[in-house]
């Protein structure tokens, strides 16, 4: 039963993936507006979307980046832990998680 549960759950994060991937590629040609309701549909994943929010101010550039940004402020407390996390990995993304946790907190 273990094994069926974790499949589930990998095929379950993959089409989260798979469908954020989606609305971010989406961004390189939206108009403000759908920017906005793009935004709106991601932070809707609330939790879920937090690790792939991460990677994505990792990797990504211009507006793709900003929506992961406010994402995660968005989302709040849920997306602190994973931005500690990779803050530890990765010092060159420490400045960043900072000011994102600070956003959140307010501190």
């Amino acid at each position: 039963m273990q094994a069926v549960l974790s499949t589930q759950s990998e095929t379950s994060n993959v089409n989260l993936n798979q469908t954020l991937e989606r609305l971010f590629n989406d961004l390189d040609t939206a108009d403000n507006m759908t920017k906005n309701a793009i935004e709106n549909d991601v932070v809707r994943f609330g939790c879920d979307a937090t690790r792939f929010l991460v990677n994505k101010i990792r990797t990504a550039r211009g507006a793709q980046r900003g929506v992961a940004a406010m994402s995660l402020i968005r989302i709040g407390e849920d997306s602190i832990e994973p931005l500690r996390e990779e803050a530890v990995k990765d010092k060159d993304f420490q400045w960043i998680a900072n000011y994102l946790i600070r956003e959140i907190t307010g501190r």
